[in-house]
């Protein structure tokens, strides 16, 4: 394919278009440009070519990526709704069957299971038979259902990522050997041991993605992956409420991490152990009504990440770790953070907090806010002041600052 592509970029533009007498110049690329052009497409446009002409009547047999999507039926007109799902059912089908090509480079599935549940395993487990790479599943449940056994022992899969709006039922045992990238969305864990064991097995994996999942049914689990070298919770609670801190205990075991970012209000207790010097961290805390236990809960969660070099943290955040007593007094020096990045507007009450913090960094040599608003009934900016007096004295940095309002 890259010496087809190397040839092709040598050609003319003129020779890519139709000539002046209305010749059809793409049917003259070769089939390899032709199945790569056609990889972009939803899998409904690239089959929807066959009629162009004979030249491209199979083409789209041997395209290595399969994208459906059942978006489409759902339009304000509900009128023959039901026989549009049958026909939808009917089309992947018989693209998979159709098919030329012996493994799937991608497929992507986003449609509703509600009747249709049965036929979502078979094509699933056709794909799997087919040594997919990357298996991208969005999936509205309507009616209980559960992936195929085969998902989670697939000797092929590099990429999942899988959106689900229901309870993710796992087999006893899961096998991902070749499995680097893992993405969750919305789905509910069922039980420690389960989710446990769904990340035992990703022996290699290298990115994690857990993004407003359901944890309420877990105690404990801990995430114990050598490989991981990216991770990103989202924790944004959708059911019960948002002052409830009864959560899960999450442990985290990653020496090679170099990217960990965290979004929520901390209703589950995070717990960071070993990591790398070099890692970049990304932190957003969620205020809520129990502020002495999530500052003591967001102290823990810093305390694991002292060997951070780069830090990027809400205002949130900060006044986390400022809302309880002698909390800031508890946090290591970071001795390794030399970059420090405020993600959101700087106001008066958050100075006390930053100024207490980063004499926690002692090598920092940047410092970036978004934006600086401090009002004083006098009229000057004594929050600025206090902290450039700090900087100044302590620390050895490039400030950077893109907007200040205020004198």
């Amino acid at each position: 394919m890259e010496e087809i592509m190397s040839s092709f970029k040598h050609r003319k533009v003129s020779e890519m278009v139709k000539s002046d007498d209305g010749e059809d110049m793409i049917s003259q690329l070769p089939d390899g440009i032709l199945y790569h052009i056609l990889s972009f497409l939803p899998t409904t446009d690239a089959v929807a070519t066959c009629i162009l002409s004979t030249r491209w009547k199979n083409l789209w047999t041997i395209v290595p990526n399969l994208d459906f999507d059942d978006s489409s039926l759902y339009s304000t007109c509900v009128f023959g709704y039901p026989l549009k799902v049958t026909c939808f059912m009917h089309f992947v089908q018989t693209v998979l069957q159709h098919r030329n090509r012996p493994t799937i480079q991608k497929f992507r599935l986003s449609c509703r299971v509600c009747f249709s549940g049965s036929h979502v395993c078979a094509w699933l487990s056709s794909a799997i038979k087919d040594n997919v790479q990357e298996l991208d599943l969005c999936l509205f449940v309507e009616e209980p259902f559960s992936l195929p056994r085969c998902v989670f022992d697939s000797t092929s899969l590099a990429v999942l990522k899988l959106e689900m709006n229901c309870v993710l039922e796992l087999p006893d045992s899961i096998s991902f050997p070749c499995l680097k990238t893992l993405h969750l969305c919305l789905v509910t864990f069922h039980d420690d041991t389960s989710t446990q064991g769904l990340f035992s097995g990703c022996p290699v994996l290298q990115e994690l993605a857990i993004l407003d999942c359901e944890w309420m049914n877990l105690k404990c689990v801990c995430l114990s992956i050598p490989s991981l070298k990216s991770l990103t919770i989202d924790d944004l609670p959708f059911f019960g409420s948002l002052d409830d801190l009864n959560g899960c205990e999450i442990q985290i075991d990653a020496a090679n991490l170099h990217f960990f970012k965290y979004n929520g209000y901390l209703t589950n207790e995070i717990y960071v152990y070993n990591l790398s010097s070099r890692i970049d961290s990304s932190i957003h805390i969620a205020l809520c009504e129990k502020r002495k236990q999530l500052a003591i809960r967001a102290a823990k969660l810093f305390t694991g990440l002292n060997n951070s070099s780069s830090l990027r943290i809400s205002v949130g955040s900060v006044m986390s770790l400022f809302v309880a007593d002698d909390v800031l007094d508890r946090l290591p020096v970071f001795h390794n953070l030399t970059h420090l990045h405020l993600s959101k507007r700087l106001e008066n009450q958050t100075i006390g907090a930053l100024v207490k913090l980063i004499q926690s960094f002692p090598n920092l040599e940047s410092l970036n806010f978004p934006e600086v608003s401090f009002y004083y009934p006098s009229g000057r900016s004594k929050g600025c002041a206090l902290i450039l007096r700090v900087c100044y004295r302590d620390l050895s940095f490039a400030w950077q600052l893109k907007k200040m309002t205020g004198s």
